[in-house]
């Protein structure tokens, strides 16, 4: 009996901790559209503000025991740090300058150039079966892009960027988590800061501090609200993440992925009325595809490697 009692309690932590991340996740990105369809906030300005309350929520968290932080030297994450500041400003420059459904596809073009990336300068090898799924991922991609009424050469150029910067700071991620011998909490508690001075330092280059659109502008009550809780949601975000990879499974967060990855295309169609032709949806049901499959031959691949570890005398 106390066995049934002790894991209804674990699968509904699990439950919970899934409704979370699928909550924030996906408001995240129609909050942020919203800031800048409706008010305007500037875009780096936004992104310190997270920056600032995913540190401070990270604080609490470890005051509260949830992880324990390790003193990290400085300068063995300044690049991380600022690769970390690059990737969500040019996220949020793709969202604000594309539709939700080529922000959302663009962002699937991440694993092709982290796979790029590892092959060419980390010379990591991957089998022609992971190759494969980068085809239709790209079709896809291309095929939405071309198709999109929205379509735009600064968008064009944001998510491109921002498609770059985000693969570099995931290869970076684990590259300083195996070199530093840290976690993703405690590697961000100390990112966070960092990335949040030396955004501190290039906002006034870039944005207005006075008038309207600046940062120290005449805005509403409700404004400075909806960029607030876009920062908590923001921190639940990132929170999650490792919550769920931490007490589920790598299958369980991919899979979830995908669930995350329809509801966020379907209600940029809804919400802010995003044109969809014929051809878009084929798009990304071409990439859509390609996501699945890579997800699928990669945890094939992994469950191989365990199962001969596990054979070796």
């Amino acid at each position: 009996m106390a066995d049934k009692l002790f894991s209804f309690s674990v699968n509904r932590r699990i439950v919970a901790g899934l409704l979370v991340n699928l909550l924030s996740s996906i408001c995240i990105v129609f909050i942020n559209k919203w800031i800048y369809v409706h008010y305007g906030f500037p875009n780096m300005t936004l992104t310190l503000v997270h920056f600032v309350v995913t540190w401070l929520g990270l604080y609490i968290c470890q005051k509260m025991d949830v992880f324990s932080p390790k003193s990290l030297p400085v300068r063995r994450i300044v690049w991380l740090a600022l690769s970390f500041c690059g990737f969500v400003a040019f996220t949020n420059l793709s969202l604000q300058n594309n539709s939700i459904g080529t922000y959302q596809l663009a962002k699937a073009m991440t694993t092709p150039v982290i796979i790029l990336i590892q092959t060419t300068y980390y010379k990591k090898t991957f089998s022609t079966k992971i190759k494969l799924t980068l085809v239709p991922i790209t079709l896809g991609v291309i095929l939405n892009s071309y198709y999109d009424v929205r379509f735009n050469l600064q968008g064009t150029v944001f998510a491109s960027l921002g498609v770059l910067v985000t693969s570099l700071y995931q290869v970076w991620v684990g590259a300083k988590q195996h070199e530093l011998q840290v976690n993703s909490m405690q590697l961000l508690y100390y990112q966070a800061p960092l990335s949040s001075g030396f955004l501190l330092c290039i906002v006034p280059f870039f944005e207005p501090l006075t008038g309207d659109g600046g940062i120290f502008g005449p805005w509403s009550l409700p404004a400075l609200v909806t960029v607030l809780f876009s920062g908590v949601v923001a921190f639940l975000v990132n929170l999650s993440i490792y919550w769920i990879i931490g007490n589920t499974s790598a299958v369980t967060y991919n899979m979830f992925g995908h669930f995350k990855f329809c509801i966020t295309l379907i209600g940029g169609y809804l919400l802010f009325h995003d044109p969809l032709s014929l051809n878009q949806a084929l798009g990304i049901l071409c990439t859509l595809a390609g996501i699945l499959s890579y997800t699928h031959f990669k945890l094939v691949e992994q469950e191989e490697g365990k199962s001969r570890l596990a054979q070796r005398p």
